[in-house]
């Protein structure tokens, strides 16, 4: 349905007869002439000012990419208060973390991230439809910092910015080489952006979806997504994964979009938690990050590995854990994480959180090593 967009003079409703419209403008005539000329042209500026939108604001004009500074204390011990030598947590390893803040206003609400596989570099999303890119520092193994931080608008394909159309709660990141696949929660659509080529500046096209995903809930729909590398199995295919979409089993909801076997399948859903994100390891396995809220209890997280070869049209996949983790360590809300293999052959697991730009919440940057491979 197409809805064309009308704009009224201030204090004028829909449907106002034309006769109200003369009275105003003659009332607001009389109190110019009354004033010195200087001053009637001040305000009616000022009037024009408030009383509407800029023209670039109405038809959604992105702002331009901006460099910004973050500013990182690093996390020295996985568990929180507590000064000891501890690194194993489950299967991974501890290697560091940073907490971020910036003056930036639009900084925040991280709810995805791919690194890169030099380690270093990443391009990161947040909840409302804008671009982070930069680079991880690290001293020795450790990470210290971001440099080089950009932050920008996500675009639709007529160069607007997705939140102008109401496309926000942008919450996943799939990479097929130089293409960049986004998932938007709110509309349950999915964008492709030539990332590789046009960087920030890309524009993003709706690709077509299961009718499935259009289904989902609005708040509980698309949360995880990652393209499947040539050399394994259903190689080709964008997995997506719901929040808190379920069947009727009560398991949550994935789809196989694409590739040799498109269809749905579902993962057990247990111990109330929900889907925040997933990434693959080289050898296959599909790792999923997964997160918890309780009033009493705060946050919780964990990550599932899951055979990517169980995940089949009609299957109902689980996994071993890997990692569990409540208040007692550092976390807050985890919605992003990354795989790549570092210089020395070690998988390194990259995740952020999403603070929801909530003074009680933190943006963190938490990495681990994979122990058991």
């Amino acid at each position: 349905m197409n809805v064309v967009a009308r704009i009224e003079p201030p204090g004028l409703a829909f449907g106002e007869p034309e006769g109200r419209l003369r009275e105003m403008r003659d009332r607001r005539s009389r109190i110019s002439l009354s004033l010195n000329p200087g001053y009637g042209a001040i305000l009616a500026a000022l009037l024009v000012l408030f009383s509407f939108p800029s023209l670039a604001q109405q038809r959604g004009a992105p702002s331009p990419p901006v460099k910004i500074t973050i500013a990182a204390r690093t996390i020295d011990n996985f568990k929180a208060g507590q000064d000891n030598d501890q690194v194993r947590f489950g299967a991974l390893e501890f290697r560091g973390g940073l907490e971020l803040t910036s003056p930036y206003r639009e900084f925040g609400g991280l709810s995805a991230i791919r690194v890169a596989a030099d380690g270093a570099r990443f391009v990161a999303l947040t909840d409302k439809g804008r671009w982070l890119t930069g680079r991880i520092t690290y001293t020795r193994e450790r990470p210290d910092g971001i440099a080089d931080a950009v932050m920008a608008p996500m675009l639709g394909p007529d160069g607007r910015t997705l939140a102008s159309r109401g496309w926000f709660d942008t919450e996943s990141i799939a990479e097929d080489g130089g293409t960049l696949y986004v998932g938007i929660e709110r509309v349950n659509r999915i964008v492709r952006f030539d990332f590789g080529r046009d960087g920030v500046l890309a524009r993003g096209t709706p690709i077509p979806i299961p009718p499935g995903i259009s289904r989902l809930p609005t708040n509980k729909g698309l949360e995880a997504m990652v393209v499947v590398p040539a050399g394994l199995p259903l190689a080709g295919t964008l997995i997506a994964l719901s929040e808190r979409g379920l069947d009727g089993q009560g398991n949550l909801r994935g789809f196989l979009i694409g590739g040799p076997s498109a269809g749905e399948f579902a993962i057990r859903r247990s111990d109330d938690f929900d889907i925040s994100d997933c990434a693959l390891l080289p050898s296959g396995d599909l790792l999923i990050l997964e997160r918890r809220f309780f009033w009493w209890s705060g946050v919780a997280m964990r990550i599932r590995r899951i055979p990517l070869a169980a995940i089949a049209p009609g299957a109902l996949v689980d996994g071993k854990e890997l990692i569990f983790a409540d208040m007692g360590s550092q976390i807050d809300n985890m919605e992003g994480l990354s795989v790549h293999r570092a210089a020395d052959g070690e998988l390194i697991l990259t995740l952020v959180s999403d603070d929801n730009f909530s003074l009680l919440q933190r943006t963190i940057l938490l990495q681990f090593r994979l122990v058991e491979e």
